[in-house]
């Protein structure tokens, strides 16, 4: 089984939980039965896990750690109507130089897939060390370095100079103020080449510019300017923002579902084709692999562009390096989030579903294979391990989609007969799309069904026993998407109520991810979401810390229980195989204690650890206070009988030894 971390002992808290938790079983209003005799589901490793979506500037601006905005000049109104191709630049003059920039598209640029490029007039005449250029102002309030900080700066450029062009590169503040001695490089010929250098910062900055100007005369073309931290998530080039990554990481998720999402299977499903391309285009996971330089950006469906630096590759990669089982999900030519249409083009539909047959070569498949080459070429000649795919997102055309997915499953199972192969049950939990959805997923005995739901506190309260009646020969159940729909901690604790009804259905519901994941605190398409940042901080969501916790102590077995009856009393209780310990859940969403007898039968050492998070149903972590963190502590007063007092609005694990298997 897959480790997982054991939460520390907090022994300074103990003395202080140990008394308000005691209860008599007089005083007991609940009880919480274990049944000794009854087994219960196994648990997978995969129980719980994220889902990443380029939503909220998760990628560019987030996880993915670049820190120039718009570093090919690719913006374009089409993506935002806010947009144009200079977007988040500014012109940048020293020395009395003069000159102009403007962003180009012709038989000059870099290549087919990157047509755009910056081209740069400078007028230098007199001071050798005069220039002229472009600043760019990153993200949110501009670019954040750290005082030695390392920062790997590359920029693609050519000249009509043939004596060379001079091209600075530095970190400015606001004010113009140097934050890094300046890169002084030559650009020379008229045919393009990489330009590359360090940047160590000279002080602190959250508003820094990075600034790149030429000297001389003549005309300089530039494109896929980036800069770039050193300290990524374990160091990977071209990789991920350490903080987000690590609180990531932190979650132990059992499973990476990206890229999508809305954006999977939305806009056109044409391949990039030059030169009349779809500037809003389905995610093709074949534009997104390769040098970064030969990447086709595409217009997000939330209304931004994305500049797929963070591709197919980095997803595995990541997935790899933070344990999980990486899960992509594909379109099936029937777009969902409210375009709801269908394209009927069988050739179109052929080459879809060949890709995906590439995507699992590009993952599994043999270095002497053509994507498992590619792959090698990119810096992993291992496989990745693939075993899931998912097909489509949230279809409202059940028979449309069905048509289709079964293209995709049969041509897949015919090669790879052990994949597992996901559909979906459209966007909500109930109603005719739903069950007409079910009836078509049963009939097709497909493997896995992905459903979708946002809903209220309540609807989470009520609906603990959800999945109780769900056929347990059917597909099983990939609860994919959901989430109460506010930042609050009483939306936290509704959600932790459900898990435990999720964690009892284990043998139905095999995967379960809440979402969103990510949000930049100045891009927010959608809300609540898990991690927020801004361009330097970090912080978990009230239901961040609920998500960790659960998946942080997830057992490999339900040990069967009841519990008094309530909406806002939900309990599960699991072993874990590793440590031998029983893991008591239970929730407590309601605003008095539960003072709770719990029976075990079975023989125990008095001594439990004890997870508590609680605190004011309205209370929101935000980056400077975060109310709602995990209380570690010690409960001496375990036995096969004993009483407990949960919190009023808390959830609590209680992790207990027993003395006998």
């Amino acid at each position: 089984m897959r480790p997982r971390a054991v939460p520390a002992v907090g022994v300074l808290l103990a003395t202080a939980l140990i008394a308000p938790h005691a209860a008599s079983a007089q005083d007991s209003a609940y009880t919480l039965t274990v049944d000794p005799n009854a087994t219960g589901p196994i648990v997978d490793d995969t129980m719980y896990g994220v889902f990443y979506e380029d939503i909220n500037r998760a990628a560019d601006g987030g996880l993915y750690a670049e820190l120039v905005q718009n570093r090919s000049f690719e913006y374009d109104p089409a993506d935002n109507a806010d947009y144009v191709p200079l977007t988040s630049w500014e012109p940048a003059a020293s020395g009395g130089a003069t000159g102009t920039a403007e962003v180009v598209d012709d038989d000059g640029r870099l290549n087919e897939r990157n047509r755009r490029y910056l081209r740069l007039q400078a007028d230098v005449h007199g001071d050798p060390q005069a220039r002229f250029g472009v600043t760019n102002t990153g993200y949110n309030t501009g670019i954040a370095v750290e005082e030695g900080g390392r920062y790997d700066f590359s920029a693609w450029a050519r000249t009509d100079q043939e004596a060379g062009t001079p091209l600075t590169a530095t970190l400015r503040d606001p004010s113009g103020k140097a934050l890094a001695k300046p890169l002084e490089l030559t650009v020379r010929g008229d045919g393009w080449a990489k330009y590359s250098g360090v940047l160590t910062a000279t002080a602190t900055s959250t508003t820094a510019r990075l600034e790149v100007a030429a000297g001389g005369t003549g005309t300089l073309g530039l494109d896929v300017v980036s800069l770039f931290p050193e300290d990524t998530f374990k160091g990977r080039p071209n990789g991920m923002r350490r903080d987000l990554a690590e609180k990531v990481a932190a979650l132990e998720p059992g499973f990476l579902r990206f890229p999508g999402g809305c954006l999977v299977n939305t806009g056109s499903h044409e391949a990039y084709a030059a030169p009349d391309w779809p500037r809003r285009r389905s995610y093709q996971w074949k534009d997104t692999v390769g040098p970064v330089e030969q990447r086709a950006t595409n217009a997000n469906f939330w209304g931004y562009n994305q500049s797929y630096g963070l591709g197919y590759f980095e997803y595995f990669q990541f997935a790899e390096d933070i344990g999980a089982m990486p899960l992509p999900v594909v379109p099936a030519l029937v777009t969902g989030c409210g375009e709801n249409q269908a394209t009927d083009d069988p050739e179109l539909l052929r080459r879809h579903v060949q890709d995906a047959l590439h995507l699992i070569e590009f993952a599994n498949g043999p270095v002497t294979s053509p994507w498992g080459a590619k792959r090698a070429e990119m810096g992993h000649p291992e496989p990745f391990g693939l075993t899931h795919i998912g097909v489509g997102n949230e279809e409202n055309l059940p028979d449309e989609f069905m048509a289709r997915f079964t293209a995709f499953r049969d041509a897949i199972k015919a090669h790879h007969p052990e994949m597992t192969v996901i559909s979906n049950s459209g966007p909500d939990d109930s109603g005719p799309t739903f069950e007409r959805a079910w009836e078509l997923n049963r009939q097709h005995a497909v493997d896995m069904v992905d459903e979708h739901y946002y809903n209220d506190p309540q609807w989470f309260l009520d609906n603990n026993h959800r999945y109780d009646t769900y056929d347990r020969n059917g597909p099983k159940v990939f609860l994919g998407e959901y989430a109460s729909k506010d930042d609050r901690w009483g939306n936290s604790l509704a959600e932790a109520a459900y898990m435990t009804g999720l964690e009892r259905n284990a043998d139905v519901v095999e995967m379960a991810s809440y979402a969103p994941l990510l949000a930049n605190e100045d891009y927010v398409q959608w809300r609540p979401d898990m991690i927020w940042f801004d361009n330097h901080r970090s912080w978990g969501s009230t239901s961040y810390e609920t998500q960790k916790l659960f998946m942080n102590n997830v057992g490999d077995r339900v040990l069967p229980s009841t519990a008094t009856e309530s909406p806002t009393f939900r309990q599960v209780v699991t072993l874990d195989d590793a440590t031998g310990e029983l893991i008591v859940k239970v929730v407590n969403a309601q605003s008095a204690p539960a003072p709770t007898t719990v029976e075990l039968g079975r023989e125990v050492a008095p001594v439990a650890r004890v997870t508590t998070l609680q605190g004011d149903p309205a209370a929101v972590n935000t980056p400077d206070s975060q109310p709602i963190r995990p209380v570690e502590a010690t409960f001496d007063g375990a036995a096969d009988t004993f009483t407990y007092t949960f919190p009023p609005n808390s959830v609590t694990f209680l992790r207990i030894r027993p003395t006998q298997p």
